[in-house]
């Protein structure tokens, strides 16, 4: 009957929405790193923490009043013990355990334990109250009983709850983490070290009435400091055997030293390239609008200049080691991921509904743009999806896939050039974006007079319309360039006109126009 109404509690606890949604608010309040919550919340506690040591400072040659004493004794503390409850509260779900062990008990045909529940359900709390960061939570509720006055020296535990609260010092511990067999490697040859000349030193030097060494805890003093390389000169040995002693220890104290420092650079080393990426995907998830860019290229490199003149923020996303560094290199937001990859996407934390303005597929391939493409479909219905068409063939496969807007190669060039005709063209980027393709072409062609009238409304003709695009006319008399000319300029024998286009569609603009010049 009990177990009955323990799984019954359980259930109810499970589905009540109030109490689910109370949990989560506490896990992302002390856990969830990308809450927007927890962001003040640790403000707010590392600001308790410093009044909390200042007012142990100031109290120690200063009358405090006896509301700041209670403030610090009672109400901190008590912020703190509320916030250890809650932690332990949020380590795990009773729940669920119980739930669990009873759809256990029922698959396998035997009744409901409950103390096996009981039994998983302490385990999960020890494991949280002997944790590291849960003892220091604790010792940092122990000056609430103000009464030990002992006690009170145990505040100082409340800085060391900084390291819950500022991301630099928990990236910091778990680079140090990284090496921890080097570093307790390290740090067990240095305490053998520190035995041993504790031990010679004092009984070197104990019996020599001129030495400052005279106990056991003054040797383990002095080889703590010289190992070291402090070095106080507060204590020196003075017989011949006890400098021989420190003269060893000092070598040895050097090569503490720097192994230890070789161990930590190594880390930081290896961690480096981590802590780049976790601080690029930090960026990222605080930018407002961008474009998001998957694959880089020449065209890419072109794509996001014109984005940033326009005032845009752009993020790529290039799975290519060496093309995310190049990317780097020219100042762009870039995250080395795979963005065929639904992992990619819970990893670099995007919202595309929030974040994300259009996607723009510039992959190598139609095969990779179309697999992006139905990962981010999976992800969001809605946002939208423009792709480079590499082979005509699959322009129906990307169209499936879920891409609004697609734009080959071949028509690129002129495409872009129609856009920008009516401002001083930088060249450069005509000759970035034809060297996609090579068969994208600048080409020269002489008109003579007859042909004014025709070759304005050949460049009209739905043919070449949106492919095709004419620069201007070199005036060869005048030594002039005109600059996208309007349809009532009047073109001269021997003027040259600057075509962009696919090599093909120019032949075939030529041909037809001194067909039509013929006739």
């Amino acid at each position: 009957m009990v177990g009955r109404w323990i799984v019954a509690f359980a259930f109810f606890l499970h589905s009540y929405p109030l109490y689910r949604h109370a949990k989560n608010f506490a896990y992302n309040l002390l856990e969830n790193a990308h809450s927007s919550y927890k962001k003040y919340f640790d403000y707010g506690m590392i600001a308790l923490i410093f009044l909390s040591v200042y007012i142990l400072i100031r109290q120690v040659k200063h009358e405090m009043s006896v509301e700041w004493l209670f403030f610090n004794n009672y109400i901190i503390s008590l912020i703190f013990l509320v916030e250890y409850l809650m932690r332990l509260w949020v380590h795990s779900d009773n729940s669920q355990v119980v739930i669990d062990q009873y759809e256990n008990d029922l698959f396998l045909h035997r009744p409901f334990s409950p103390s096996q529940a009981f039994k998983t359900i302490f385990k999960q709390k020890l494991e949280f109250v002997v944790s590291p960061p849960a003892v220091i939570d604790l010792l940092a509720i122990m000056p609430f009983f103000h009464e030990l006055r002992m006690l009170r020296i145990f505040i100082l535990f409340r800085v060391l709850k900084l390291f819950r609260y500022a991301n630099s010092l928990r990236r910091l511990i778990s680079i140090l983490a990284s090496k921890k067999f080097e570093l307790l490697t390290l740090a067990l040859f240095a305490l053998i070290m520190i035995m041993v000349s504790s031990v010679l030193i004092y009984v070197m030097e104990a019996n020599n009435p001129d030495s400052p060494i005279n106990t056991l805890f003054e040797a383990l003093y002095w080889s703590v400091v010289t190992i070291f390389t402090v070095g106080y000169g507060d204590m020196v040995p003075v017989t011949p055997e006890g400098r021989t002693v420190a003269m060893i220890i000092i070598i040895s104290g050097i090569a503490v030293i720097s192994f230890a420092t070789s161990i930590i650079v190594s880390a930081f080393t290896e961690k480096l390239d981590e802590i780049k990426e976790e601080k690029m995907i930090d960026d990222v998830s605080k930018l407002g609008r961008f474009y998001l860019v998957c694959g880089y290229g020449a065209l890419t490199n072109e794509v996001v200049h014109r984005l940033r003149k326009e005032s845009k923020q752009i993020v790529v996303l290039e799975a290519d080691g060496k093309k995310a560094k190049e990317a780097q290199d020219d100042g762009m937001y870039v995250l080395n991921f795979d963005s065929a990859s639904l992992h990619t996407y819970s990893t670099i934390r995007i919202h595309f509904e929030r974040q994300v303005i259009a996607v723009i597929l510039l992959q190598d391939s139609d095969v990779a743009n179309i697999y992006t493409a139905l990962t981010i479909r999976e992800l969001d219905k809605k946002v939208p999806l423009h792709s480079i068409l590499h082979k005509p063939e699959n322009r129906k496969k990307l169209s499936m896939a879920g891409i609004h807007e697609m734009v080959n190669p071949h028509e690129l060039v002129g495409f872009m050039s129609k856009m920008i005709s009516n401002q001083p063209v930088a060249f450069e980027v005509i000759h970035a974006l034809r060297s996609e393709r090579g068969g994208t072409v600048i080409e020269e062609m002489v008109l003579d007079s007859a042909m004014s009238k025709r070759f304005f409304e050949l460049l009209l003709h739905p043919l070449f319309h949106q492919r095709l695009s004419m620069l201007g006319i070199y005036q060869r008399a005048s030594e002039t360039f005109a600059f996208n000319p309007q349809p009532s300029f009047e073109i001269q024998s021997g003027d040259i006109a600057i075509i962009v286009a696919n090599r093909s569609l120019v032949e075939e603009f030529r041909n037809l126009l001194h067909r039509k010049t013929m006739k």
